[in-house]
Order: structure tokens, then C-alpha cells, then sequence
């Protein structure tokens, strides 16, 4: 095993769009592994969850994903991280990200900067959440995991929205031949 990951795969979700309890089940702490399965779905969680919100559910519309994602761009650039893919969904954020940084780091610099982007576009004030307390965070030890986490992030969405691939890794990390091309 290496000495350090090879890179991160990284998902956020925006505020109150995922609540644990929802069917078909949600992820938390130890349900935050490969083929491990999803918490059941749980209305009264859900109830909960959703009455113990503050503010509306937000979601990214195109224009809001852009900058998402310029901003992703932006961070790793500034910070000499080597992003290999994202993929900014309407309620949640996938990135695959090579850096000499923690994971938490990371994912808190991305949800950080990217609600000051969108306040500076003139989408919501600084108060607006934007984005769930936490993330997933996993390690990527080996190449194939590296493969699967690219290829997930990128094709296994549905319709693609606002995607990056890192320009050396295209020819490798091809579609399969059912899949559509972002």
C-alpha cells in the first residue's frame, strides 16, 4: 500500500435536499463504505431532519453549478492540488482530487469558496446556507478505485451536468460504450 492515498473522492450535498430518513436510504458515519448498504428510509427521521431546518432547502441551478465548479477549478489550482474529475449536481457536489492536504481540509476550502463565489455573483447572502454540516471524504489507495471513482463522478450521475475531467486522464477514463459522453 502506498505511503499516502493517491487521491480523495469527495461528495458534499447542498442544505436540506438530503435528510437522512428519505427513501431510499441516506449515508452517515458507518454507512459511509463501498458496498456498504444505505440506512433504511425512516419518515419520522426525515420529519425531523426537516423540521429542524432553519432556512429553505437550496439547489444549484445551472448558472450556481458553474460557479461550483469554476471555483473547484480555482481552489486546486491556488492550492497545487491536481483535480482529476467533478461533477456539480442540482443537490450534490462529486470530486476526485490528488493533494498534500487532510480530505476534510479540502472539502471544507471547496464549500467555503464556492459559497463566497456565489455571494459575490449576487446569488443569496453570506447567511444563506448552502451546504450540509459535513461530507464524505473517502481515500483512494489504488489505481482501480482511482478508475471507478472517476468513472462514478462522471457517468454514473445521470444526464451530466457541469463536469470536469482532467485533460490527461480523457483517453483512459472513456464512457463505456452504453454510457453518454459528458
Amino acid at each position: 500500500m502506498p505511503e499516502r492515498p493517491l487521491a480523495f473522492f469527495i461528495t458534499f450535498t447542498t442544505y436540506g435536499t438530503w435528510l437522512h430518513g428519505k427513501d431510499p436510504g441516506s449515508v452517515d458515519r458507518q454507512h459511509n463504505e463501498p458496498e456498504t448498504p444505505l440506512l433504511p428510509g425512516n419518515p419520522l427521521q426525515e420529519l425531523e431532519e426537516h423540521d429542524a431546518m432553519d432556512q429553505p432547502a437550496y439547489s444549484l441551478d445551472q448558472q450556481r453549478r458553474q460557479v461550483v465548479l469554476a471555483t473547484i477549478q480555482e481552489v486546486c489550482r491556488h492550492r497545487r492540488w491536481r483535480l482529476l474529475a467533478c461533477h456539480v449536481r442540482t443537490v450534490h457536489v462529486h470530486v476526485v482530487v490528488a493533494a498534500d492536504a487532510p480530505p476534510e481540509k479540502i472539502l471544507n476550502d471547496f464549500k467555503a469558496y464556492a459559497s463566497r463565489r456565489l455571494t459575490e455573483a449576487g446569488y443569496e447572502n453570506k447567511e444563506r446556507k448552502r451546504w450540509t454540516r459535513h461530507g464524505s471524504t473517502k481515500y483512494i489507495w489504488d489505481e482501480e478505485y482511482l478508475r471507478n471513482a472517476i468513472h462514478y463522478t462522471l457517468y454514473e450521475q445521470g444526464e451530466p451536468m457541469e463536469t470536469y475531467l482532467a485533460p490527461e486522464l480523457v483517453s483512459e477514463c472513456q464512457p463505456r460504450p452504453s454510457e453518454p459522453r459528458p
